[in-house]
């Protein structure tokens, strides 16, 4: 079997060491065949710095490591006269907000960049003015120069907390790229590539000519694994994995499906996750490998700087088709913001109108933790959510109940208040109901067991249906502001929720019923 390669993103090592790689020429070679200046927005650990890499190897005529791929003829040609590859990864300058530093960071880059390739050319004193000044040796001494720029929003993305250091940051990038305009008669190629598109506008606001391929069909699959891809390429592996957890082949597949597939930037496709696939078959393990690669601090201080919903408001959130086309951080909106970080997917896609979600199991239980963790501080969330899975699974409803309320106990006061306030204007739910719900739906979600807020049926709409091979539990949430209100509040729930299991009557399976109660006075559930 070939090597997995974890953590590498060079296409040179990848080719070299014969380790697995998925052929992705094809798509990339659309781009250098029908046009010049493109911009691609995708999540962390995605593969776009692979596909950096793969171009500046294409455009360096490498044909010896192109053997075998779908742009191996294309390569033999661009051999015979390579042109010379500006690669600029802008990730280094995240650790700066400072005109001064980042400059000088620039232009130690450019000096290490000419080292290397051993480019005699003096320096300048700014980095605008050496970028410019290597563009046009090289386009004197080799021809037209192609440019790619990896992580081109982490200096900004970095400064999330701070409003006022992104925009130094981005005034100062706004700056730098203009000679990408001035010098386009030396350039034959530009590729731009990044987690954020909302930066994309503002920063590149020269660049008229700049193709936005995000959310393009034709593109959809350059980064990420398709099924056909995954089947195919890790035959081996899948074989291998699925004897050594004792699965049958297709059993095991549709579990990496619904664990790391899902992620779609055009409605259409559906691709998996890289990192988490290659780290899945080299572990042998479900887990969070995507979230857990890193600390993703720039989400926790969006999430805390923003008025963000509870993690179970974006299933099926519906927003407008062009919901990503904001210019700046400060005017992005929460949705455009956890699309393009990889948190929400593209569920369905009208004309105009787009049906987001979260893409898999991975995202939505990291999500759900992440929420538990950072904005309430429930750091046993965890344990507390598997206890709580296995009392649902033997149907003990008190114990659930018991556990909830354990996990409600560190929650600050002013959380409770302020939450079940905000929820007066909500006419969808009773007051404050909702964010108890969702508390504990967060919980179910990070233990990755699979729950339903709010399905629908011909009885109405029930809280909460969590369904077991052996029986169905559907939770009725209702909120008493006052515990003398607790009786009438529990009649009310058990009218609804037998309505609601009728729904399950010709089932075989076991219907059990529930009423949790939130009493705000006491702050606790009562059954």
């Amino acid at each position: 079997m070939q090597i997995l390669p974890i953590g590498e993103q060079n296409f040179t090592e990848i080719r070299k060491n014969n380790w697995l790689y998925i052929d992705k020429t094809k798509q990339i070679l659309q781009m250098t065949e029908n046009g010049k200046y493109y911009f691609l927005s995708r999540p962390r650990r995605f593969g776009k710095s692979l596909t950096i890499s793969t171009l500046e190897a294409m455009f360096q005529g490498k044909a010896e490591l192109f053997k075998g791929l779908y742009a191996e003829n294309w390569v033999k040609e661009q051999a015979k006269k390579p042109n010379p590859v500006i690669k600029l990864d802008m990730s280094p300058l995240g650790n700066y907000y400072k005109e001064e530093d980042l400059d000088n960071s620039m232009l130690n880059y450019f000096e290490l960049f000419l080292f290397l390739n051993d480019f005699n050319i003096p320096m300048k004193n700014n980095a605008e003015n050496m970028f410019a000044n290597i563009i046009t040796k090289l386009y004197k001494q080799f021809g037209q120069v192609v440019v790619l720029i990896d992580e081109y929003d982490k200096p900004i993305t970095d400064n999330i907390d701070d409003l006022e250091k992104a925009k130094t940051v981005r005034k100062y990038l706004r700056s730098f790229y203009t000679v990408l305009k001035t010098y386009s008669a030396y350039l034959r190629f530009v590729f731009i590539t990044g987690i954020s598109k909302f930066s994309k506008v503002g920063i590149f606001s020269g660049l008229n000519n700049l193709k936005d391929i995000s959310m393009a069909e034709k593109y959809s699959d350059i980064v990420g694994y398709t099924q056909e891809e995954l089947e195919d390429n890790f035959s081996d592996w899948i074989e291998k994995t699925a004897l050594k957890k004792s699965m049958d082949k297709q059993e095991l597949l549709d579990k990496i499906k619904k664990y790391y597939d899902g992620f779609s930037f055009d409605g259409k496709m559906r691709v998996y996750n890289p990192f988490s696939v290659l780290n899945f078959f080299d572990e042998g393990y479900f887990y969070n490998y995507w979230y857990n690669s890193a600390t993703p601090s720039f989400l926790v201080k969006y999430l805390k700087k923003h008025d963000i919903k509870s993690p179970d408001s974006y299933i099926n959130k519906e927003v407008v088709a062009d919901f990503t086309n904001s210019s700046e951080i400060e005017t992005a909106s929460v949705e455009s913001f956890l699309f393009q970080a990889g948190y929400l997917t593209i569920k369905k896609r009208d004309e105009q109108l787009i049906t987001l979600d979260y893409p898999n199991k991975e995202v939505s239980s990291s999500m759900a933790g992440l929420y538990l963790e950072n904005m309430y501080n429930i750091e046993e969330y965890a344990t507390l959510g598997n206890r709580i899975w296995k009392a649902l699974k033997v149907g003990n409803i008190e114990n659930t109940v018991e556990l909830f309320n354990r996990a409600l106990k560190p929650i600050p006061y002013d959380d409770f208040s302020e939450n079940t306030e905000k929820n007066i204007k909500n006419k969808e739910v009773e007051r404050g109901e909702y964010w108890y719900r969702s508390l504990f739906m967060m919980l179910l979600t990070a233990t990755g067991l699979t729950a339903y807020p709010e399905p629908h049926d011909f009885q109405g709409r029930s809280d909460i249906v969590i369904p077991f091979d052996e029986h169905i539990i559907i939770i009725e949430f209702k909120f008493a502001q006052k515990s003398s209100e607790v009786e009438n509040k529990r009649k009310l729930g058990e009218k609804q929720v037998n309505q609601y299991a009728e729904t399950y009557a010709n089932q075989s399976k076991k219907v059990i019923t529930a009423v949790f109660i939130a009493d705000d006075e006491k702050r606790q559930i009562v059954l």
